[in-house]
């Protein structure tokens, strides 16, 4: 096989009377497939936990990543309210110009009208460099600082795409994992290179309404009698397929070619899939789980999910689906034979075709070599 592209992971993750991830109803989400109705987990929810876990394995304390800030007032927040102490009146001039530098040319008509945005700390960096600079030149005059503003923002797209080709992460990690769109400046949006699917129950969907109370500690007997709050939730049970995708060289190339840092972001996010748990609710479900079994396949093939070894519904049971899917990938390789790399980790019976076993330390660290192979 020739150096990786891609790089496939398949979990199993079992998550019992929890509400992962709810719908605007409050509800679990779910997911019609084979004619049967399953929970699901969307893939935002995925990607937030993993990006945001405070965990050992965490994104954040990988050396060389920059942070990543998404909202429609970035400019606002981070570029002009550190001026206005210093340069109250320029600060108030510049701001309506970096509005529409970043968000667009009608961002300056309010928050509202402005795209929730996503921004790396080096861009924000230099935006606020710039601000500052632009105030300082005017000397507080708002009438100043208004039209250099408007000198500025002439060059702003290519000042901006220079600073982006000259920094490893200049949208910030989130941006380089999992992309972002700007719908003001074509040229800033970033591919992701990971690629998540929606989880779902390999079995039908298993829920029940949880009546519950709150008694008022305080009350006296002689006080209306019963609970003082009474509320119903959903909480579900289930065996979770999950599926991710990740481009090596789509990746190595996010990181400004470093694969050494791709190589360590990779490794971490195998952890974080494998042991970070989706949960909302944590006082009162503990939704913790870890995956009892995770395949990775190395491969320079398109990808392919194996979310179809669970098209019909199977028993809720770790050992029928483990079955299930490597049956399935089986099959897949008589057809197709595209000779993936493999390693899992399974407290299943049985095993992945063609796969060696290890722990999940042996996957990463694996996953990892894969990773920096595929930048050679």
């Amino acid at each position: 096989m020739t150096s990786p592209r891609f790089l496939q992971i398949h979990t199993l993750h079992s998550y019992t009377a929890a509400l992962l991830n709810r719908d605007d109803t409050g509800q679990a989400k779910q997911l019609p497939y084979g004619g049967t109705l399953r929970t699901r987990i969307s893939s935002q929810c995925l990607k937030r936990h993993w990006r945001m876990a405070d965990d050992v394995h965490a994104l954040s304390r990988i050396d060389g990543v920059e942070e990543s800030f998404r909202s429609r007032e970035l400019v606002t927040r981070l570029v002009i309210d550190p001026l206005r102490d210093r340069f109250p009146d320029a600060a108030a001039a510049l701001e309506p110009e970096f509005q529409k530098a970043v968000y667009g040319e009608k961002a300056d008509k309010g928050k509202q009208s402005r795209q929730t945005l996503l921004l790396g700390a080096p861009e924000l960096a230099w935006l606020a460099r710039e601000a500052e600079g632009l105030a300082a030149a005017a000397r507080n005059d708002a009438k100043a600082a208004k039209a250099a503003a408007a000198d500025w923002l002439k060059g702003f797209k290519d000042n901006i795409k220079a600073l982006r080709e000259a920094t490893a992460l200049p949208g910030g990690l989130a941006a380089a994992l999992f992309g972002r769109m700007v719908t003001s400046d074509p040229a800033a949006n970033i591919d992701a290179p990971i690629h998540v699917a929606h989880s779902f129950t390999v079995h039908a969907e298993e829920s029940e309404i949880d009546y519950f109370t709150a008694v008022d500690d305080l009350k006296r007997d002689a006080d209306e009698a019963g609970a003082d709050t009474i509320q119903e939730t959903e909480l579900t049970s289930g065996l979770y397929y999950g599926y991710v995708v990740i481009d090596l060289p789509g990746l190595v190339a996010n990181c400004g070619g470093d694969a050494a840092l791709a190589g360590r972001i990779v490794h971490n996010l195998v952890h974080l899939i494998a042991e970070v748990s989706p949960g909302a609710k944590l006082g009162s479900t503990a939704p913790y789980g870890r995956a009892e079994l995770m395949l990775l396949e190395a491969g320079d093939r398109q990808p392919r999910s194996l979310a179809a070894a669970f098209r019909k519904a199977i028993p809720h049971d770790l050992d029928a689906a483990a079955a299930s899917l490597s049956d399935h990938l089986r099959r897949m390789d008589e057809a197709y034979a595209t000779g993936e790399a493999r390693r899992h980790l399974s407290l299943a019976d049985g095993a992945p075709p063609a796969s060696d076993r290890g722990s999940l330390v042996d996957l990463a660290a694996w996953a990892q070599a894969q990773t920096v192979g595929a930048a050679r």
